[in-house]
C-alpha cells in the first residue's frame, strides 16, 4: 500500500488536532492569570480549538470545494495559534519549555494542512 487511506488519515488528524486543543487547554489552565495571559490565552484557546473543530468539519464535508474551504480555515487558525504561542514566549508570559512542544505541534499541523491545501489547489487547477 502506497499510503494511508483518506479515512485513516482523517481519523488520525481529527484525533491529533483534538489532542492538541486539549494540550493547549491544559497549558492555559496552569498559567498564572493576569490581564495579558487572560486576553492572549483566550485568543489562543479560540484559534487552537478552531483548528480541531474545522478539521473535523472538513472531513465531514459534502464536496471537495467544502473540504477545501474548511482546510483554508484550518490553515489560518493553525498559523494564528503559532502566532499566539510566539507572543506568549516573546512576552515571557509562560515558560519556554512549556511553549516549545506546543509550538512544534502547531508547526507540524500547519505544515500538514498547508500541504493538503496546496495539493487541492493544484488538483483544481488541473481540472480547469
Amino acid at each position: 500500500m502506497k499510503g494511508k487511506s483518506n479515512e485513516v488519515f482523517n481519523a488520525e488528524m481529527r484525533n491529533r488536532t483534538k489532542n492538541f486543543a486539549v494540550r493547549i487547554i491544559l497549558f492555559y489552565k496552569q498559567l498564572q492569570k493576569s490581564g495579558a495571559t487572560y486576553i492572549i490565552g483566550k485568543q489562543l484557546l479560540r484559534s487552537c480549538t478552531s483548528v480541531a473543530a474545522n478539521f473535523r468539519a472538513a472531513t465531514r464535508g459534502r464536496s471537495v470545494a467544502e473540504f477545501y474551504s474548511k482546510i483554508c480555515i484550518v490553515t489560518e487558525e493553525a498559523d494564528e495559534t503559532q502566532f499566539w504561542l510566539e507572543i506568549f514566549e516573546e512576552a515571557q508570559l509562560a515558560q519556554s519549555a512549556d511553549i516549545r512542544p506546543l509550538h512544534q505541534e502547531a508547526s507540524e499541523i500547519l505544515a500538514i494542512v498547508t500541504t493538503i491545501k496546496h495539493k487541492l489547489k493544484m488538483a483544481k487547477k488541473g481540472r480547469e
